[in-house]
């Protein structure tokens, strides 16, 4: 904030757009093109070990080889035609078909591997579960119908009718694995349903948090106007988040003009509302010449009784009165970043002339101020915080601090 003589400044404006999109976001992870690809690597994997493992494990039965090594070729069909998918996305919209290829895969490996004695009937469950959690209803059925051809293949091949005692164990795994698609199904359209309420939720509460921000921002001058003409001020404030505590405010007086910077501890919405709560307070003693009572005022309107200790929510801020004549007087609420930049180029900070106190409950009971006569060509500024924003001056312990209490849900 600078004050300097000379024409009225034209305002910078900020503009901050709240968004009313209220659909579903989506969440960029890894790319649905390469889904496909994942799951069918380790379905692959894992034909391709049973087959390896019955070939050389004496323990393990190899009925028919032919037929086994043909379920492990369709199983690595199915990982290039994954790959296929991944490097081309439009084809991704087959991706169903990579499951039906794996049921007859582990068809065939059953079959090779002993049949009804096969131990890797359990691979079934992948391409199961891989069709089940897709949406819809019909995603239970297709499962469902790719575990009878997996379970019914070796009668097809053999041209035999199976016995009495193997139909109903063949029944009861169908129940068996239609019950796990269904099962999946379910979980995955309450996963999704979950997901969608959530986002939802997040993106109505970005947009209160814009049109917070657009509050905020419109709370701030935004042109001099009102200002004596012997006055030029210009001010600039980008939150750290879309809201924040940071605020600077000028408006006109009987003899002049007041200047005040701020600084609510914290970030986010909490900080906002209790910046735009010391605004007020501050603005509502423009009646008052000394700025140190109009600062005293302000604290006295924000305390709170004992939710300030237990809110431990405290404000900074530096308020000035210039008189058309140049004569200025400050209080310095444990900001301590203030200078005056002369005409000449020289600076030097805005130093109180004696110290602020604050009391265990963090009200204020002394404010820091001085006065001093303003020359033509002289700037009150604020400057730039070095690295590490959130770090408090040390100046902040010798000064008072203006308390402020966390804002309370109301109803």
């Amino acid at each position: 904030m600078t004050s300097t003589a000379g024409p009225t400044a034209t305002p910078r404006t900020w503009t901050v757009s709240a968004r009313e999109d209220t659909g579903p976001i989506v969440l960029v992870g890894l790319r649905s093109s390469w889904a496909p690809l994942a799951k069918q690597t380790v379905v692959a994997a894992l034909v391709v070990v049973a087959a390896v493992l019955s070939v050389t494990t004496p323990w393990l039965t190899v009925t028919d080889a032919p037929r086994m090594w043909t379920g492990v070729a369709l199983a690595v069909a199915g990982l290039l035609l994954a790959g296929v998918m991944a490097r081309w996305p439009g084809v991704a919209r087959a991706e169903l078909v990579v499951p039906a290829i794996d049921f007859v895969a582990i068809g065939l490996l059953r079959y090779g591997t002993g049949d009804s004695r096969s131990v890797f009937l359990a691979v079934v469950v992948l391409p199961v579960i891989w069709m089940a959690a897709r949406p819809g209803r019909r995603h239970v059925l297709y499962p469902l119908l790719g575990t009878c051809a997996t379970l019914l293949l070796p009668f097809l091949l053999e041209m035999t009718e199976p016995r009495a005692s193997e139909l109903v164990r063949l029944a009861f795994a169908v129940i068996v694995y239609g019950a796990t698609a269904a099962v999946t199904n379910e979980l995955s359209r309450q996963a999704d349903r979950r997901l969608s309420t959530a986002q939802r939720r997040r993106r109505v509460a970005e947009g209160e948090i814009d049109r917070a921000a657009l509050v905020q921002q419109s709370l701030l001058p935004a042109s001099t106007d009102g200002l004596p003409p012997e006055l030029r001020a210009i001010g600039v404030c980008i939150p750290a988040k879309t809201v924040g505590g940071d605020f600077y405010d000028w408006f006109p007086t009987h003899d002049g003009a007041a200047f005040t910077l701020g600084d609510v501890m914290g970030k986010g919405v909490g900080a906002g509302m209790i910046a735009a709560a010391v605004r007020s307070l501050v603005r509502s003693t423009v009646d008052e010449t000394d700025a140190a009572t109009a600062i005293r005022r302000a604290a006295a309107g924000l305390a709170t009784g004992t939710s300030d200790v237990e809110s431990a929510q405290f404000t900074t801020c530096f308020h000035v009165r210039i008189d058309r004549d140049g004569h200025a007087r400050w209080v310095d609420a444990g900001h301590g970043l203030t200078l005056l930049r002369r005409a000449d180029g020289s600076v030097r900070s805005l130093r109180s002339n004696r110290r602020g106190r604050t009391t265990r409950r963090g009200r204020c009971t002394e404010v820091a101020r001085r006065a001093a006569r303003r020359r033509p060509g002289q700037q009150f500024e604020r400057p730039q915080r070095p690295a590490g924003a959130d770090a408090q001056p040390r100046c902040w312990r010798r000064s008072a601090m203006i308390p402020a209490s966390a804002p309370r849900r109301c109803g």
